[in-house]
């Protein structure tokens, strides 16, 4: 993985918002100072260099706040950038007292789809909790290319060692340093990075908006909205998402970026209140294929996948090494539904991942699987889930493509 080098950090005086020492991976201590140490690498900056850790992803520097602190009622995704147009159209709805528009995907890491956004750090602080919008420093390290975790969702996002967060689960994938855990919108994503971090992880830009209904309640602006948008984009009361993990009268949207975005497309679905979802019948056709492959049998995963799984299955019978999979634990691969107990997808939703042996390697063991095995499925392109910190050993999945021949 690419790490970008770093200058080290310092903690703000409050218990929620707390920044990072940039190379130890550990939280400052509340009202320490910085360190004096200079990183090497590139010293070019729009900021001061004691802010910018990744100068080639950094933005320019936000200076003091500005402005009114809005409340976050709504957020409106969209398969495609919202035009200027509708987001001066919704801006102006009446009811509607403040919109941010922002970058949102959700990104695969260890076996679950996390929301990232990307940001405007000047202008997109004014809807963060108060401990986050007053904080120069958090929005400093944004703006200096560093990552912002919501500190109830860091479980989602584990950082090594030297704090740094892996976005994707291919060995090359991007890491991102955590330069601070700090509050955000309930309800909206795990963590926030600015436009250049979503640029360079694909996201489409402006494809979702934040909407303040300070005055009113937001179901009251949701259908004027809705006909701004179209059917077709996603209108989420933010309050329902807290506490549910996504609001079921919503239709939902999976942007995911990465190796495997060619593989998921424009995924829409909704949720049946019982663990599952329905995707859309037309990406379901498009996507899912019921195949043959060696020692398993007949699968059903996506079709994008069909060609490198069976490729590593035959290489597993070619080098002799049949019987250590059993057909009869196989799990299966594409299953529409969360990741029991929350509402998040795994790749298994998208049919992008194949559980294994089920019996002698259930989640947080070390696992009994073949790691010759385990090497075949990752020269074709599969992450295995018994290298994670919780680890999944019977699990794996697709992190790239790998076209056979």
């Amino acid at each position: 993985m690419r790490k970008v080098p770093l200058r080290a950090a310092a903690a703000i005086g409050a218990v929620l918002v707390v920044t990072l020492a940039a190379c130890s991976g550990e939280p400052s201590k509340p009202g320490s100072s910085p360190s004096s140490s200079p990183s090497e690498g590139p010293r070019e900056s729009p900021a001061s260099e004691s802010t910018v850790a990744d100068p080639s992803h950094a933005v320019d520097m936000p200076g003091k706040r500005e402005g009114t602190l809005h409340s976050t009622d709504l957020l409106i995704v969209s398969e495609k950038p919202l035009s200027s147009g509708d987001v001066k159209k919704i801006s102006g709805l009446d009811g509607v007292s403040g919109v941010e528009q922002i970058s949102m995907a959700q990104v695969s890491v260890e076996g679950r789809l996390v929301k990232v956004v990307a940001v405007d750090p000047s202008t997109y602080r004014n809807f963060a909790p108060f401990q986050s919008a007053d904080s120069d420093e958090v929005w400093q390290r944004v703006a200096g290319g560093e990552m912002a975790i919501d500190p109830e969702r860091q479980d989602e996002l584990p950082a090594d060692k030297d704090g740094f967060v892996t976005l994707g689960s291919s060995k090359d994938a991007t890491s991102v340093h955590v330069g601070a855990y700090a509050p955000q919108p309930p309800g909206l994503a795990a963590a926030v990075v600015n436009h250049k971090w979503g640029e360079e992880m694909g996201m489409e830009k402006g494809n979702a908006l934040i909407v303040s209904t300070a005055a009113i309640a937001p179901n009251r602006v949701v259908k004027p909205i809705q006909t701004v948008v179209g059917k077709d984009a996603s209108v989420q009361r933010l309050d329902v998402v807290a506490r549910a993990g996504l609001d079921p009268n919503a239709p939902q949207q999976a942007h995911v970026v990465g190796t495997v975005a060619e593989a998921v497309g424009n995924y829409t679905y909704r949720a049946n209140g019982d663990g599952t979802i329905t995707p859309a019948a037309s990406w379901v056709s498009s996507h899912i294929v019921t195949a043959q492959v060696p020692i398993l049998g007949s699968v059903t995963c996506n079709k994008v996948m069909i060609p490198q799984l069976r490729a590593a299955l035959q290489e597993v019978v070619d080098r002799g090494l049949a019987k250590t999979i059993d057909p009869k634990q196989y799990a299966g691969c594409y299953y529409p539904r969360f990741i029991a107990n929350t509402a998040q997808l795994s790749n298994h939703a998208f049919g992008l991942a194949v559980d294994l042996n089920t019996a002698g390697n259930q989640r947080g063991t070390v696992g009994e699987m073949d790691r010759t095995v385990v090497s075949i499925f990752e020269r074709w392109g599969f992450t295995w889930g018994g290298n994670w910190k919780w680890t999944d050993p019977m699990h794996f999945e697709m992190n790239r493509i790998v076209k056979p021949g």
